[in-house]
């Protein structure tokens, strides 16, 4: 499928997706949007890739925030669905896939930017990154899931500080609460992406895959983290790779998983 706005390379069973607008520093859009939704599926659908990693075209910005130009002028009913398609079509998705997704944050990562990276299951940031929700400032509130992932990673607190402030925050800050796994020289970004992923390699796909629907599970209004865990454990036990990997334990072997 062809993605004008994006680019992808896959080794080792690892995709690297890059956002390829550096003259607009990678700024979303609805046919970015859509491009990175179809993106995914083809990916998370694809049983050679084991991990994503996404990441910006050039040195400034991962996602410098959504393209404003584009929304300028809705009335109240095409914000409402903007914001929804948006959920739909790629936060939500991102973070329900069964394929883990690193965000590899290599600059600025502002508003729907941020709010890409804080879908992704884990994020490392470059020593140069930094991160705000600047909405405020615009007359309108994060609409792609950024009130709410905010803050179940930093805490209600700062999270309404971030929000209320429009403030960016530096890579240092940011690992400090919280919101990224590690910080990096810019160089050494997609490597140390690299490492993380491979360590998921290792793993059963399977079992991962539960493992973020039972965590997941435990950030959702209506649904009972614990019991979700109960249920998935219980489904793993039928699955060959549990027959895999609990006989390769007792014969004191490498695991060979299969696919997802």
């Amino acid at each position: 499928m062809n993605y004008p706005h994006l680019t992808v390379s896959k080794e080792d069973s690892i995709a690297l997706l890059t956002i390829n607008r550096p003259e607009k520093l990678n700024a979303l859009n609805r046919e970015v949007i859509n491009q990175l939704s179809d993106c995914f599926q083809e990916l998370n659908n694809d049983s050679e890739v084991r991990a994503i990693i996404v990441t910006g075209a050039g040195e400034k910005a991962f996602v410098a925030g959504a393209d404003i130009a584009e929304f300028a002028n809705y009335s109240v009913e095409e914000g409402k669905r903007l914001s929804a398609d948006g959920h739909d079509k790629l936060f939500d998705l991102v973070e329900s896939l069964n394929t883990p997704v690193i965000g590899a944050i290599n600059g600025f990562a502002l508003g729907g930017g941020l709010e890409l990276a804080m879908s992704c299951h884990m994020r490392v940031a470059s020593s140069n990154a930094r991160m705000g929700l600047p909405e405020v400032s615009l007359g309108v509130i994060p609409g792609y899931g950024g009130t709410q992932r905010l803050g179940q990673l930093v805490g209600k607190g700062k999270a309404m500080e971030m929000i209320t402030t429009a403030q960016m925050i530096k890579a240092d800050e940011a690992y400090r609460l919280g919101l990224v796994n590690y910080v990096v020289e810019q160089s050494e970004l997609l490597d140390k992406c690299r490492e993380i992923a491979a360590g998921i390699l290792k793993n059963s796909p399977i079992a991962i895959a539960y493992a973020m629907k039972a965590v997941n599970a435990g950030f959702r209004d209506g649904v009972n983290g614990y019991e979700k865990e109960i249920e998935l454990f219980g489904e793993a036990f039928g699955t060959e790779d549990f027959k895999e990997g609990t006989q390769a334990f007792l014969e004191k072997r490498k695991a060979e998983f299969k696919g997802k």
